[in-house]
């Protein structure tokens, strides 16, 4: 995750039109609430980590609750992908509609007023009478996660800048806590109280978290000069920069089909390890989830090969990996240590290529990094979204065997497109 600090809202290459920063990070510069040198409200870097972690687990939370949800809902296999599916889709929808409000609405009651909504809306889900309505809440509950992307500058702004690189590594390690932590904790809290508690536990966390930085996050007005911008050029320049440039569409292009790959496994694997052979518990289901643990060390293992000026090599070697781990995931069926093994290096691959992808699209437009990071995340959220629908109905139509194929098709595409925009010097 990008964080800017100065530049031009035009999409451009620079030409035409007045600067003005353009993301929440860089008015940072110009609205520290008590000077360069201040430090922040004592706990709210931590408190901050704690609520982006919190935010971003929800839009995981549905990933091994999907066979209970189809039999309390009656859907069919071949549906269960919708529910992982609107919560990505309301993601996107928020990355580029709500996330530039942080450059032009005060930081503190953004940030409150959205977690607040977004506690109204688990209480929604968790009290979701029909389908309908829990489609509806997960949505908005997609739409609202994005908050986790404000809070990041807010981390920024509020502390100087001698420290501020130590404030968002913190807040940034939230939010990947929150994603590793979501499927194993709602496993285990639906085994306990239910699947509705998973969502009403969230929504009281939520609420709480929302009023304690109501009480800590300083104010953060925008500049006079981002007062001037308006909302729709700010989000059209997102777009701008994507048409403008090739290499941010190779890597969205990327970023779609990796994470479609990623969705295709942890959006599937609840329906065989539901059922016979292994009948798994939530909790046991959602403990599949800790694999993402080997994602950790694959970001910090890309970073530093990115560093040494290997960004062509991690791909390669992330997309390679990438497609061998759908050989010990197909054998799900006659093992959970070959899921095991293809989970850590499907897990391992994806963030690999995730991180590359960020570090070089950033570097395409420094001044307009964070534009080009929510972006990036929207083609993230549209391959998740894939991934969801296509590995339920694959799974419907032919089993396990199919959502495999699946996998590794879409795996195999990305590895292919990487390899084209190679040979075409792209």
């Amino acid at each position: 995750m990008a964080v800017e600090r100065s530049g031009a809202v035009g999409g451009g290459g620079g030409t035409g039109g007045g600067q003005a920063p353009a993301t929440a990070a860089s008015v940072s510069a110009s609205v520290s609430v008590s000077g360069p040198d201040a430090s922040p409200p004592a706990g709210l870097v931590p408190l901050l980590a704690l609520a982006c972690g919190s935010s971003v687990a929800t839009v995981y939370f549905a990933q091994p609750l999907l066979v209970t949800l189809g039999e309390r809902f009656a859907l069919g296999s071949g549906l269960l992908g919708v529910i992982v599916a609107v919560t990505q889709v309301g993601y996107a929808v928020g990355l580029l509609t709500l996330v530039p409000l942080g450059d032009l609405l005060d930081r503190r009651r953004l940030v409150t007023g959205q977690l607040g909504l977004l506690a109204l809306a688990l209480l929604v889900a968790g009290l979701a009478p029909d389908v309908a309505v829990l489609l509806g809440a997960l949505a908005v509950v997609g739409l609202l996660a994005v908050v986790a992307q404000t809070m990041v500058a807010a981390a920024a702004a509020a502390t100087p800048p001698a420290r501020r690189g130590r404030a968002v590594g913190t807040v940034t390690a939230g939010i990947v806590t929150g994603i590793l932590l979501a499927r194993a904790a709602a496993g285990v809290l639906a085994d306990l109280a239910g699947w509705r508690a998973v969502y009403l536990g969230s929504a009281g966390a939520t609420a709480v978290l929302a009023a304690s930085l109501r009480c800590v996050l300083p104010p953060g007005a925008p500049s006079a000069r981002m007062r001037e911008v308006s909302y729709g050029r700010l989000v059209a320049s997102t777009v701008a920069l994507f048409v403008r440039h090739p290499l941010l569409r190779i890597r969205g292009a990327l970023a779609l089909l990796v994470f479609a790959a990623f969705s295709t496994l942890w959006s599937g694997v609840a329906q065989p390890l539901s059922g016979p052979p292994w009948s798994l518990s939530h909790t046991a289901i959602g403990a599949f989830g800790l694999a993402g643990a080997a994602g950790a060390i694959a970001a910090g293992v890309a970073g530093r090969w990115n560093d040494r000026g290997l960004a062509a090599r991690t791909t390669g070697v992330g997309l390679a990996l990438l497609t061998l781990s759908w050989l010990p995931i197909a054998l799900t069926g006659q093992s959970l240590w070959a899921l095991a093994i293809g989970a850590v290096l499907l897990d391992f691959a994806v963030q690999a290529v995730h991180v590359t992808n960020q570090t070089l699209i950033h570097a395409v437009r420094p001044d307009a990094g964070s534009r080009i990071i929510g972006g990036y995340m929207v083609f993230y959220s549209a391959g998740s979204g894939l991934g969801a629908l296509g590995s339920s109905l694959a799974y419907a139509t032919a089993g396990w065997p199919a959502v495999t194929v699946l996998g590794a098709s879409f795996s195999l595409a990305a590895l292919l497109v990487w390899a084209t925009a190679r040979r075409t010097g792209l």
